[in-house]
């Protein structure tokens, strides 16, 4: 459990003024010109040291991510990108930074584009985020007119611009390197890798793409310091996080908790609990969307990071939580989400362009019962090919919540099965509710 004092994003619902004087009166931009001073170095350490790791799904250490930009130029500019595309279904965190906290995230550009060397950066938003790239705008001009952002950005020595750019609303203009392809004005389709952003990004520069949250917590990480924000959670799983709850909860919110939190206590505490009681749990999301489901019985006493859920073969991923009670057809649930990526593949990569609307069709099917049990090794099978032999990790994102579902709910494919093998005439899901 979070203490109050603990939290970083102070303003997350908008009950308090987001422009510059309500940031500034929340502690913000206090000693930025300071962190700058002591250096890039002290800056990635302290990122290091306290254990950040990517809030953007993949959980990857942010100072080390930060310290594969090269020390020294080539003549080539370095570039900071911020990821907010936001596009996981169930994750509505970043939304709320850009909307109520905007300054947070500002200010950690100007300290994070400091330790990459890079003089500008660019914040690339969902095409569907229109109020939240005015807010930004908004904030970004007031940051411009008190000598925050520009030349000798908040008295820093450092120069430091900030732009922004729009997406059309492209899932896949999420994963990093089709986020820069949009950003360079072409369609936004997944790079091979190598060569990395680090190496060959934006415009072919030196380029590090971070994540909106993890960004905007790294100014008061160097406020409180480092060991405080890893005195929260678990080794290796530190800090505060953002969690987005969702689905068969009686309040659906955005809270930010300590990393590690039971999943039990972060529902029943900040989300009223699951609708019609827990022992009315049938399984959850812990991730978004791309992640397997986890069934109810491994619930109850379930850290909330990225550790234990991998171990599960699930994961945290941008923490959307996503509840479904006993009243959900998971097999239905599930073919939804099939659909979702079969429509969001860019189609450049064979076993992600055919897989997915493979996996989806028979996944429908089976939702309706008309397939036959042999059918569902097969298709378990394929999410193994798709898995892992694409550029980009959408195919995986594909391939996981079907394995979720094979892994803990075969029976309810099974018996879908033989119920429309017994009555072929039948609606499988009427008859579900007849029950």
């Amino acid at each position: 459990m979070l203490a109050d004092q603990d939290r970083i994003f102070t303003n997350l619902y908008g009950l308090h003024d987001a422009g510059l004087a309500g940031a500034r009166a929340r502690g913000q931009w206090d000693g930025t010109a300071g962190f700058i001073g002591k250096g890039r170095d002290w800056i990635i350490d302290r990122v290091k040291k306290s254990g950040l790791r990517g809030r953007g799904g993949a959980g990857f250490p942010t100072g080390l991510k930060w310290s594969f930009m090269p020390k020294e130029s080539d003549g080539r500019p370095h570039y900071l990108v911020v990821n907010a595309d936001e596009s996981e279904p169930g994750t509505c965190k970043d939304r709320e930074i850009m909307r109520n906290d905007p300054h947070l995230l500002i200010e950690g550009c100007l300290i994070a584009g400091f330790a990459m060397g890079a003089n500008a950066g660019y914040i690339y938003i969902r095409g569907e985020y229109i109020r939240e790239r005015e807010a930004l705008q908004a904030a970004i001009d007031e940051a411009y007119d008190a000598g925050l952002l520009g030349k000798n950005a908040a008295k820093s020595g450092w120069d430091f611009d900030l732009y922004i750019g729009h997406g059309a609303g492209a899932y896949i203009c999420g994963e990093e390197t089709a986020l820069i392809e949009s950003l360079e004005g072409k369609k936004g389709m997944p790079r091979l890798k190598p060569p990395f952003p680090a190496n060959c990004g934006l415009y072919g520069c030196p380029t590090t793409v971070n994540n909106v949250e993890s960004i905007a917590v790294v100014p008061e990480i160097l406020r409180r310091g480092a060991e405080w924000f890893e005195a929260i959670g678990r080794p290796n799983n530190t800090g505060t996080k953002l969690f987005c709850i969702s689905g068969h909860v009686e309040r659906r919110c955005n809270v930010e908790e300590a990393m590690s939190i039971p999943f039990r206590e972060l529902i029943e505490k900040h989300a009223g609990g699951v609708r019609g009681g827990w022992d009315n749990l049938l399984a959850v999301i812990p991730g978004g969307s791309s992640v397997p489901c986890l069934p109810a019985d491994v619930c109850n006493d379930l850290p909330m990071d990225f550790d234990t859920l991998r171990d599960l073969r699930s994961g945290l991923g941008t923490a959307a939580v996503i509840v479904m009670d006993k009243s959900t057809d998971i097999v239905r649930a599930i073919a939804r989400i099939s659909y979702f990526y079969k429509h969001e593949s860019c189609g450049q990569c064979t076993p992600c362009r055919e897989g997915t609307g493979w996996m989806w069709r028979v996944v429908n099917r089976m939702a309706e019962g008309r397939a036959q049990k042999r059918e569902i090794d097969m298709l378990l099978e394929v999410t193994h090919q798709v898995e892992g032999h694409t550029i980009c990790a959408l195919g995986d994102a594909a391939a996981w919540p079907v394995q979720g579902l094979i892994r803990h709910f075969r029976h309810e494919i099974e018996k879908r099965i033989d119920d429309y093998a017994a009555n072929p005439h039948s609606d499988p899901v009427a008859m579900e509710a007849a029950e």
